[in-house]
């Protein structure tokens, strides 16, 4: 349990209980920020819509307004756009994080937030309460034997599979009411990936009680803990922001011989007098770098080779390279006719939008997403899907997302205007995250990229090189530039962009030559920075984590070589020995 600040004392004339705080410690904490003294950037909100229209790609059709996509290829790299650095299940892991450590569902886009006052509903800590909830005492609904209850199996296209949907509630009197997750936290069911990943989370704990059914609940909770913490150091952090910075924040990172009181972690900027806060640079601007690695569509599995059939795809289908893959948000995504086919798990659904059950043929082969066992080096549909570059351009669907659009109905085939829904409440409720994205940030008052650059010691970007696009050998050098969009981000770039602009900028001075566009990118020094302090310092502050407890611990001394996610998920799916 992580340190507690220490109660008043009566003899200093306190009232006992005074200073008690009435608030669980265990379930929120608060927002604040890492550069106090920095004064707040803004710009009019037009300029920043404008902005944000440009990092929104367009879609990509065909002439006839039909979506097209690279086509699978044995080249483990197929479109410029993708990263060769991290691959596609990265950009989930790092949602799922996101769930477990923040949650602010009361600051306002249209008005001035003051992070100091704002509640963080989870704990800034990595402790999986978005997946443990409150645990089996106060949420049983959640639990069978010291296990978590699975919802049904999926299948791949009908072949066996060990993927598990998520526990849902099913309104008996309208069954085709959208079925919601019985998890710890909702917006873990808010794609399907991100839903499977959950999932997998709770398989791994109920491995772990198979392999140790003596263990109580606690001790085993606390190894998927600690598996779940080493990991994002040592495979996540390591991936985004580059061993060099991960190494220079824990310096003894793999020299597991040095005795706990030798290992001080380098925070230079994440510091805190009582007890931890979720910085609102990391939460509004450094972490939403995830955003730009989303990939406009996925395969979710080998077996799966529709198209506007689930069962088939048509020669025009496979042609256009969409046979078997789904988009990441789609507006056309359920009609009455496919909620009333439920029963029998027909779908005509194209996007993987979330909270509703899975359809039951759409189970994941997470060796498309993650390396398993030399899986990266495979080609065609077999391949590790990449994600999309960390830069200034975010994929089309992220133009419209669902929650708030208009619902759109089905046809009988899929076109740019079925994947694009229109925006319920452009003014008040945008939804292009982009612009989300950019009026949050002026919202909870934060200062320009420009100035943290400054502040952090780190040569600032000049404005002429801060451009608005892809990071593609084709596309960067068109790229507009920021000041030619308004005048008033000269010197003065919002802090979410500009951590974009940074990862793009390092990539463009690496990247030389005929390979420029398989330069892996990663985030730049102000972005890794907090990024990287943000999440260590979190588990440096927390009494529970395997950083404080034993800074020398590995899987290997569970007993279990699981090193990265692709280990994690070889683990949850070998058979019981």
């Amino acid at each position: 349990m992580a340190m507690l600040p220490p109660a008043p004392s009566d003899h200093h004339g306190n009232v006992r209980g005074d200073g008690q705080n009435m608030r669980s410690s265990l379930f929120e904490g608060r927002f604040g920020r890492m550069f106090r003294d920095l004064p707040p950037a803004t710009w009019p909100q037009a300029a920043l819509r404008e902005l944000g229209l440009r990092m929104t790609s367009k879609p990509e059709h065909d002439g006839k307004n039909r979506p097209v996509a690279a086509r699978e290829t044995d080249r483990v790299l197929q479109d410029p756009e993708e990263n060769a650095g991290i691959s596609a299940g990265y950009t989930y892991l790092g949602q799922f994080i996101d769930h477990d450590i923040t949650f602010d569902p009361a600051s306002s886009l249209q008005r001035l937030n003051d992070p100091d006052a704002l509640v963080d509903y989870r704990t800034p800590r990595l402790d999986l309460d978005s997946l443990y909830g409150r645990g089996p005492d106060e949420q049983p609904y959640m639990y069978i034997d010291n296990k978590f209850r699975l919802g049904p199996e999926l299948t791949e296209q009908g072949s066996h599979s060990k993927r598990r949907d998520l526990p849902r509630y099913i309104d008996q009197e309208d069954p085709t009411r959208p079925q919601r997750a019985l998890i710890g936290d909702k917006r873990n069911d808010e794609n399907v990936i991100i839903a499977q990943l959950h999932a997998t989370m709770m398989q791994l704990h109920s491995k772990l009680v198979d392999l140790n059914d003596s263990l109580p609940f606690a001790d085993i909770q606390r190894l998927v803990r600690w598996h779940y913490q080493w990991i994002v150091v040592n495979d996540f952090l390591v991936r985004i922001c580059g061993e060099d910075v991960v190494d220079d924040v824990l310096p003894w990172r793999n020299d597991p011989k040095k005795p706990a009181w030798e290992k001080e972690p380098r925070l230079r900027f994440y510091k805190w007098r009582r007890y931890p806060f979720m910085p609102v640079e990391f939460s509004a601007a450094a972490y939403r770098f995830g955003h730009s690695m989303v990939r406009p569509i996925y395969r979710l599995n080998t077996r799966n080779d529709g198209g506007d059939d689930s069962r088939k795809a048509t020669k025009d289908e496979v042609a256009r390279g969409v046979a078997g893959r789904f988009f990441i948000f789609a507006g056309a995504n359920r009609s009455p006719e496919e909620l009333a086919r439920r029963a029998v798990g027909d779908t005509t659904r194209r996007g993987l939008n979330g909270f509703d059950a899975i359809p039951p043929k759409w189970a994941i082969d997470w060796s498309l997403f993650f390396d398993i066992n030399g899986s990266a080096k495979l080609g065609g549909k077999r391949r590790v899907q990449p994600a999309y570059k960390i830069d200034t351009a975010l994929v089309n669907p992220l133009g419209h997302l669902p929650e708030f659009s208009t619902d759109v109905r089905p046809e009988a085939s899929l076109t740019i205007a079925q994947l694009q829904p229109l925006p319920r409440d452009e003014t008040r409720d945008p939804a292009r995250l982009a612009i989300r994205n950019l009026l949050r940030g002026m919202a909870l008052q934060l200062p320009s990229g420009q100035a943290v650059a400054d502040a952090m010691g780190v040569e600032r970007i000049p404005d002429d090189r801060l451009r608005v696009g892809k990071a593609t050998k084709r596309d960067y050098p068109k790229g507009a530039l920021l000041v030619d969009i308004c005048k008033c981000f000269k010197g003065r770039a919002p802090l979410w962009y500009y951590i974009l602009a940074e990862a793009q900028h390092e990539w463009h001075h690496r990247a030389k030559g005929p390979r420029e566009d398989a330069e892996p990118v990663r985030l730049g020094p102000v972005g890794a920075r907090i990024v990287a302090e943000t999440l260590i310092g979190l588990l440096v502050a927390d009494g529970s984590s395997y950083l404080r407890q034993a800074p020398n611990w590995s899987p290997e001394k569970a007993g279990h070589n699981i090193r990265t996610m692709g280990d994690l998920f070889a683990f949850v799916d070998a058979p019981l020995t």
